[in-house]
């Protein structure tokens, strides 16, 4: 990331919120406080609730119970393009209009810092300028989005979440799509905002030791409730993912990062049973 700019601190939390899908309830009477300039990791098995609780903290989702507070108020109380200026979200299947451009794709980011006496400034242009530099995708700003494979369709959509320029980002996978060098990339782009700017990051991964190697604070999740939680080395125990993803693992460090690494045992690889006595007998 080629500027340091410093984010407007913001806050974002939930007290005993419940989000459901009709009559099915996904995340169920949950207390979550975000640390403020941190990266928060939320991991967990699929359909656990992970992306529910996402949009439920984007305001996506209306809340069958509890709520989300933005800066200590209701998130459902405030202006809409007041809350884009304040947290931008990248949700995991983002869908973009036929035909538009990166540049014009990425450039909506800067939507919520427009109005009736404020349009298009140099400020705007600085700020897609350095979400297309930073995500790689500058050489790609002419190009149709319909064109770009989905590598590079994901990098555009996390440019477009960037040049936003909000206090707080939600991203859920960010990584889809993109190959492990790709993956690394855009993980290492996320911890220099967040380093750089002050940017506090909630994201969704399912990569157990990226989510490790780049979490401050990780949230673990199963069945809509929240069951663990802290820095990764209180989280990543062979208990805690044997509870969360019913996965016998060793942890061991990190040879890298020294942050937890799960190695899963599976059935093939884990300690050989004895063979039963008539085969013992054949062999």
């Amino acid at each position: 990331m080629p500027t340091s700019r410093t984010t407007t601190a913001a806050t974002l939390s939930a007290e005993a919120l419940t989000l459901a899908y009709d009559d099915r309830t996904v995340v169920d009477g949950l207390d979550v406080v975000l640390p403020a300039g941190k990266v928060t990791v939320i991991v967990g098995a699929n359909a656990c609730g992970k992306s529910t609780l996402l949009r439920g903290l984007a305001r996506l989702l209306k809340p069958a119970g509890g709520t989300v507070l933005l800066n200590g108020a209701d998130i459902a109380t405030q202006p809409t393009k007041s809350v884009a200026r304040v947290l931008g979200l990248l949700p995991q299947t983002p869908v973009a209009p036929d035909g538009i451009s990166v540049a014009d794709l990425v450039g909506r980011g800067r939507y919520p810092h427009q109005g009736w006496f404020r349009q298009w400034t140099p400020e705007d242009d600085d700020a897609v300028a350095e979400a297309l530099g930073a995500t790689g995708t500058l050489g790609l700003a002419d190009r149709s989005v319909d064109e770009l494979s989905g590598g590079q369709r994901q990098r555009v959509w996390i440019a477009m979440a960037l040049a936003q320029r909000t206090g707080i980002l939600l991203l859920d996978e960010p990584t889809t799509f993109l190959d492990v060098a790709h993956q690394i990339e855009v993980l290492d782009l996320i911890a220099d905002l967040n380093r750089r700017s002050g940017t506090t990051v909630v994201m969704v991964l399912h990569d157990l030791n990226l989510a490790a190697r780049y979490a401050d604070h990780l949230i673990a999740m199963r069945e809509g409730r929240i069951v663990a939680e802290g820095t990764p080395s209180d989280v990543v125990t062979e208990e805690a993912v044997s509870g969360v993803f019913d996965l016998a693992c060793r942890v061991i460090t990190d040879p890298v990062a020294r942050t937890p690494m799960v190695i899963p045992i599976g059935r093939h690889h884990g300690p050989q049973k004895p063979l039963p006595a008539r085969m013992e007998a054949a062999s």
